[in-house]
């Protein structure tokens, strides 16, 4: 599924070659994804320009010259892909069920599952429903070790749940907390209201540490995720638990200990992680 760092290396890619654009037609070759597209969106779109690209957690956010804004999720398996327009080479995919047409390029939104989701927002975005009860940006400001301790008093629930769930901080996704929880020795059983603020210090680093390097190198690609180059992200090179079930621990050498939590692939050294 793709997390932060994968819509963010979406959001980095498709912004050069759609900004400032004029959209000169929309074929919804699929309407029914996870909340079926409007019949009108094509006339409703067509003409406007896009004014400007923007990341909420997993959310695209493409604010529109009409005042409007479309919200774009990738759902498990959805991305976004820029190609010349009436590129030979470039035949359109079974998958590829939205094509916005620009000047010079068209952006495809692939998503074989179906689970993504296209919608518009006449309001203030930041309001919407899916956006409004999300919690801070994990490298902006308002994400802290204070944030994490204050929200974590009297949570009896587990830190790794804890930090995945979007209302305490957006996109900590399964591979990422995994692989920040290692990075900050912290076991991810640990109920989250037992966590010091010195632990939480750990822990915010970590979180921010492990994104930042994962939108370094494009995302994490385990199974559907591409760029809007059509490239694979290369951040599963450097996981140091994540995938990694029984295999040494990159710091004491002793197996990683596989379990299920939440019915969520978990990995963890029970040396290093306490």
């Amino acid at each position: 599924m793709p997390e932060l760092p994968e819509v963010e290396t979406t959001k980095r890619g498709i912004e050069p070659h759609i900004l400032n654009q004029r959209i000169e037609r929309i074929e919804v070759r699929q309407p029914r994804l996870r909340w079926p597209i409007p019949e009108s969106i094509s006339r409703q779109l067509y003409g406007l320009i896009i004014q400007k690209v923007q990341r909420r957690s997993k959310y695209l956010i493409l604010s529109l010259s009409n005042g409007q804004h479309l919200l774009i999720h990738l759902g498990m398996s959805g991305s976004l892909r820029i190609v010349r327009k009436n590129s030979a080479s470039e035949a359109l995919r079974k998958h590829d069920h939205v094509i916005f047409s620009f000047n010079d390029c068209e952006m495809r939104y692939h998503d074989p599952r179906r689970f993504g989701a296209i919608l518009l927002s006449e309001n203030d975005w930041q309001a919407h429903e899916l956006i409004r009860h999300l919690g801070p940006e994990p490298l902006e400001d308002g994400f802290s070790d204070e944030h994490l301790y204050h929200k974590s008093r009297g949570k009896t629930v587990a830190v790794k749940q804890f930090i995945m769930d979007a209302k305490h901080v957006v996109g900590v996704g399964n591979i990422y907390a995994n692989e920040a929880l290692f990075l900050a020795g912290i076991h991810p059983k640990r109920a989250a209201g037992k966590i010091s603020k010195a632990r939480y210090a750990k822990l915010s680093q970590a979180i921010r540490q492990v994104l930042s390097s994962a939108i370094t190198q494009g995302g994490t690609t385990l199974r559907d995720f591409v760029n809007a180059d059509n490239n694979p992200g290369y951040f599963q090179q450097t996981l140091h638990v994540y995938g990694r079930e029984n295999q040494p621990c990159t710091r004491c050498s002793k197996p990683l200990t596989p379990l299920r939590m939440n019915n969520r692939a978990t990995v963890f050294c029970s040396t290093c992680q306490r």
